[in-house]
């Protein structure tokens, strides 16, 4: 699986050591290298590629201004490099797949492209059962594959029980069942319990799998909260509430999300 890679810094020396360590990996094609913020967005469009490694901090155009730049047509990968570490938490609220300071480490340079390799694998996975599906319904309607067909299958052996979760040198288990909400900031998770906060390295959408959904629902973007532990819905302005839960936290429910407050109201 060849990944195409576009490099975009406005120092040219950067890129040239970028180019250098990705050549001790074959499958990483480099398909364009761009200088500015503009450059990056239309070169994006232009090669659709499935990789991008991209400085934060450039004149005009930042690193930011680039992801915001290409949400209308379908954004590839993002691995952002910068000098400055100051920006990690925006940067995996914006997605990105992995955050990298320079002088890039080769070792976090390989994690990164092992990351963007595993999610390229998923995404393409998926794509392809997809089209399949879509063959399927046109040429053997009867031959496509109830996807309810393990509605019958008992929750318990579906999801999980138990999560266990590295931090701070030490692996915690925890029961599923004392998670009070979940927060996410690109591919890491803060995990809330009623006394304590874990930071766990997925992708919500991962997680999501392995949580049960009839307890674990989605109340933002970027927040899941477990519906055993409110006690309380309070409204707020413009078709939003907060949810009070059993230690007292308060998480605000976006009006995206308003479905899930009407289990609470009948």
């Amino acid at each position: 699986m060849t990944i195409r890679t576009i490099l975009v810094d406005d120092e040219s020396l950067a890129i040239q050591g970028l180019k250098l360590r990705l050549e001790a990996h074959p499958d990483v094609e480099i398909v364009e290298t761009c200088t500015n913020g503009r450059e990056a967005i239309r070169a994006i469009k232009t090669h659709k590629p499935d990789l991008v490694f991209l400085d934060i901090q450039m004149p005009g155009f930042d690193g930011f201004s680039v992801v915001q730049g290409v949400m209308e047509v379908e954004p590839p990968l993002f691995i952002f490099v910068t000098a400055y570490s100051d920006h990690a938490l925006r940067a995996f609220e914006a997605q990105a797949i992995d955050y990298l300071v320079k002088p890039v480490d080769e070792q976090r340079l390989a994690d990164a492209l092992d990351r963007a390799r595993q999610r390229l694998h998923e995404k393409r996975h998926v794509a392809e059962a997809e089209r399949l599906r879509e063959v399927l319904a046109e040429v053997a309607p009867e031959a496509v594959p109830d996807m309810s067909a393990d509605a019958d299958t008992p929750a318990s052996s579906r999801y999980e029980k138990l999560i266990n979760i590295k931090d701070r040198g030490q692996i915690f288990r925890i029961d599923v069942d004392t998670i009070e909400r979940i927060d996410a900031a690109g591919d890491y998770m803060c995990i809330y319990t009623a006394d304590n906060s874990l930071i766990l390295r997925e992708t919500m959408k991962d997680l999501e799998k392995r949580l049960d959904p009839r307890n674990f629902q989605r109340i933002h973007r970027s927040t899941i909260v477990n519906l055993s532990q409110v006690r309380q819905v309070k409204p707020h302005t413009n078709g939003e509430c907060f949810l009070v839960l059993e230690s007292g936290s308060q998480v605000k429910v976006s009006r995206s999300y308003r479905d899930v407050v009407a289990r609470f109201v009948h």
